[in-house]
C-alpha cells in the first residue's frame, strides 16, 4: 500500500503545479473589465445607405468620416446639418453613379466603388482609402475626387483592397487585400472555401511604388500599426487570429501570430495606450438564440492580452471600433444604418 501511495507522488506535484497556474490566469480574465455596448446612440446615415464599415477623424478631430453602401465617403458635421458628402472615385464621376436608382447593390459596387478602410494621414491632411474595388485611393483635405494610387501589387490586381493604415512618421501606407481570387460580393467564399490568396503591402508615397510584404494569407482584414512603429498588427477573419509582421528591427520581414480571438475580426485600430480595439463581426461559438448578446469586440494590450470585452445585441455587427480621447467609442459596421456611439 504503502508503495502505491509513493508512486502517486510525481503525479500528485505536477498536479498540484497545474493548480498554481490557475489563479494566475483567472486573475488575467477577471481583469478583462466589461463595457456594455447595449446603450448606443446613433447617428443615422442619409436614408437608403447602409454601411459605414471604417470611421476616421481628421488631424483637426472633425467627422466622423464613414465610407457607405453607395460609393461615397460622407463626413460628419453637427454644426452643418449633418452628413454632407466628402470624397467618391473616378468611376462615380464617369460612371454617373449620382443617377443611379434602380440596380443591384453588387452591380453598383463594382462600378462606383465601395470604401472600406479610411485613414487620415494627419501632416498633409490626405485621407486614405481602401475600396473594395478600385483599389488604394487618396483625396486630399478639402475632399473631392480621389486620385487612384494602386489597382495591383506584384503584377496580379487588386481584388478586394480592404484594411488600410499609416506610418504617421515616414508617411508609408500599409494595406490589405483580403483575397485574389474572390472580391468583396463574394467575401462569404473566402472564409467557406479558406481561401489563402490574401496578401499585406505597402505603399510608398515618395516613389509611388507598391510592395507586397506578404502573401498566401487567410482573409486578411483590418491593420493598424504599433505605437513604437516597428510591426503591424493584422486581423485574420478565417482563422480567428491576429498576426504580427515586423516592419523594422532584427525580426523585420517575418511574422507571427500574435493572439487567439473568440469571434472572428474585421478592422483593428490603436486604443491610443499602445494596445487595440478589435471588432468582431461575430463569435466564433455563437448562441443561435436571437436575444442573447453577444461580443462584439476586444480591447487588447500591446502584448495581445484581452482587457476589456465589449457585448450587445446580435442585430450590431460591428467592423470597426474606434476609442476617442474623450472616451466615447464609435462603432462601424458593413451592416448598419448609422454609426454608434458608446460612452464608456
Amino acid at each position: 500500500m504503502k508503495k502505491r501511495i509513493m508512486s502517486k507522488l510525481p503525479l500528485l506535484a505536477t498536479f498540484l503545479a497545474v493548480l498554481l497556474l490557475v489563479p494566475a490566469s483567472a486573475a488575467a480574465a477577471a481583469a478583462a473589465t466589461a463595457i456594455d455596448g447595449s446603450k448606443i446612440q446613433r447617428l443615422d446615415l442619409p436614408d437608403g445607405l447602409v454601411g459605414p464599415e471604417s470611421v476616421a477623424f481628421d488631424a483637426h478631430g472633425a467627422g466622423p468620416y464613414v465610407g457607405v453602401s453607395n460609393g461615397l465617403v460622407l463626413k460628419y458635421d453637427d454644426g452643418n446639418g449633418g452628413w454632407t458628402t466628402f470624397a467618391y472615385s473616378p468611376s462615380y464621376t464617369k460612371n454617373k453613379c449620382d443617377e443611379f436608382s434602380d440596380i443591384s447593390s453588387v452591380a453598383r459596387e463594382s462600378l462606383c466603388g465601395r470604401p472600406l478602410g479610411l485613414r487620415f494621414h494627419v501632416n498633409s491632411g490626405d485621407l486614405y482609402i481602401a475600396d473594395a474595388y478600385m483599389g488604394l485611393m487618396r483625396v486630399g483635405p478639402n475632399g473631392g475626387e480621389a486620385t487612384v494610387l494602386a489597382t495591383e501589387a506584384g503584377g496580379m490586381p487588386l481584388r478586394f483592397t480592404n484594411g488600410v493604415d499609416i506610418d504617421q512618421v515616414t508617411g508609408d501606407v500599409y494595406f490589405t487585400d483580403s483575397s485574389t481570387t474572390y472580391t468583396r460580393a463574394q467575401h462569404d467564399r473566402v472564409t467557406r472555401t479558406r481561401d489563402s490568396t490574401g496578401r499585406v503591402m505597402k505603399y510608398d508615397p515618395r516613389t509611388s511604388q507598391v510592395t507586397v510584404l506578404q502573401s498566401g494569407l487567410m482573409y486578411p482584414n483590418g491593420i493598424a500599426i504599433s505605437a513604437d512603429r516597428t510591426h503591424l498588427i493584422v486581423a485574420l477573419t478565417g482563422p480567428c487570429k491576429l498576426m504580427k509582421y515586423w516592419i523594422r528591427g532584427p525580426k523585420a520581414n517575418t511574422s507571427e501570430l500574435f493572439a487567439d480571438l473568440s469571434g472572428y475580426p474585421d478592422n483593428v485600430r490603436p486604443d491610443g495606450k499602445g494596445g487595440y480595439w478589435v471588432a468582431f463581426n461575430r463569435e466564433k461559438y455563437e448562441s443561435p438564440r436571437s436575444f442573447e448578446r453577444h461580443l462584439l469586440g476586444v480591447r487588447i494590450d500591446a502584448n495581445g492580452e484581452k482587457l476589456q470585452e465589449m457585448k450587445g445585441y446580435k442585430n450590431v455587427r460591428p467592423a470597426e471600433v474606434v476609442e476617442r480621447d474623450d472616451g466615447k467609442i464609435y462603432i462601424g459596421s458593413i451592416e448598419l444604418s448609422y454609426v454608434g456611439i458608446i460612452n464608456a
